[in-house]
């Protein structure tokens, strides 16, 4: 991977096209200028049950979110050796360590001696031990039991046996994974080689943590996550913000395994700006990745957004938002860059598509139609409807 050095500001490093893996590069050279842009007519539909259903929220549930490993957080949450991170998106109380062995695990958050959690707000933390605040139990990072207070009033004590209740956990592209249920066997081969080699050359498991937010949103996780799907709603719901940035023009998308890349020019592009060498290929090109099945990222030119999307009812989701920047900011220009920028995002995501996912929600919920339509600038959305329902079996 060729990142080239740049003046720029802030951050010292620009991602250039070169810089970016063969396959994106290939898919970026693809793109036409938007006057040559053919419009795709589509006919697709779904019908509003799937968003509203309690038997589908539970099969998505067995089939897809206990059923295959899912994104907990990034790498940049917890990147440095005694990293933890306490995280329940998902509804279950979950730790995830960098232990001394630069090793990432996850684990259930409840101590070994009475269930309580051992860390009880979701901030990441340095720390070499976790200690229970009941009884004070003190646990290492890698699971392990390393102190119980009057153990010896504790006829047959196997400390191995009160270790933390791990998950199955893989990190990958800069994604850390796990597989929700204990007492599953996961299979982490479905985490797409493309996809992470991808990430690797944004550079992603080497990325700042600037921001994080959490929403908790009243809609099915589905209409949160069909905005970032496709590009009909960017210039008339994003119209005072960031619509006028992007054309009115279909996609180039590919699928990488189960997970789906949009590359897009920005507005007035043409392919002759991809030759200007040295330049920022994020201020020319938006990528919009889904990852299968509940991740989303975009990239801007000085941060990438991620988005986990985690189902919690057929009427709730909780999103966590992570804002990662090439490195910390270093200069009071990069400082007021990144602090408008998270800002910016934040308005543009809290108030304007999520808005958008609870009140599509509200209008299903009423009754007010019987299936969602989709056109041909929306064609990822059944495309990814087509891969969630294969691995539902319906």
């Amino acid at each position: 991977m060729d990142i080239t050095s740049s003046k720029e500001r802030p951050g010292r490093v620009v991602p250039t096209l070169e810089s970016l893996s063969d396959s994106q590069i290939q898919a970026i050279r693809s793109i036409p200028s938007h006057e040559d842009a053919v419009d795709r007519p589509l006919k697709a539909s779904r019908p509003a049950e799937i968003f509203l259903g309690q038997e589908r929220f539970d099969l998505e549930q067995e089939k897809v979110f206990n059923a295959l490993p899912v994104p907990l957080t990034m790498s940049a949450v917890v990147p440095n050796k005694n990293d933890v991170v306490a995280i329940d998106s998902y509804g279950k109380n979950i730790l995830v360590t960098r232990a001394k062995d630069g090793k990432v695990r996850a684990f259930i958050n409840a101590c070994g001696h009475k269930g309580a959690k051992l860390i009880e707000d979701d901030q990441p933390q340095s720390t070499s031990r976790l200690v229970c605040p009941y009884h004070a139990w003190t646990f290492g990072l890698d699971g392990r039991v390393i102190g119980v207070p009057r153990a010896e009033t504790f006829e047959g004590l196997c400390k191995d046996d009160r270790a933390l209740r791990a998950l199955a956990c893989e990190e990958k592209g800069g994604i850390i994974w796990a597989g929700l249920d204990p007492k599953r066997e996961y299979d982490f081969s479905c985490l797409d080689d493309e996809l992470a080699e991808d990430f690797e050359a944004f550079n992603l498991p080497r990325m700042h943590l600037y921001g994080r937010k959490q929403f908790d949103l009243k809609a099915n996780w589905k209409l949160v996550l069909e905005p970032f799907l496709e590009g009909y709603h960017v210039q008339r719901l994003h119209a005072n913000t960031v619509g006028p940035l992007f054309a009115d023009v279909p996609n180039r998308w590919d699928l990488l395994g189960r997970n789906i890349r949009q590359v897009s020019g920005k507005a007035n592009y043409e392919p002759s700006v991809l030759e200007q060498p040295g330049e920022n290929i994020h201020k020319t090109i938006t990528h919009a990745y889904q990852v299968f099945p509940n991740l989303v990222l975009v990239t801007s030119p000085y941060y990438i957004s991620i988005m986990i999307i985690a189902p919690r009812a057929p009427d709730r989701t909780i999103v966590d938002y992570m804002m990662l920047t090439r490195e910390a900011p270093d200069n009071e220009k990069a400082h007021k860059l990144f602090s408008t920028s998270y800002e910016m995002i934040l308005n543009v995501f809290g108030t304007e598509d999520y808005r958008a996912a609870e009140i599509s929600h509200e209008g299903l919920a009423s009754g007010g139609l019987d299936d969602l339509l989709y056109c041909g600038l929306e064609e990822m959305v059944p495309l990814y409807y087509g891969v969630l329902e294969e691995q539902l079996g319906v």
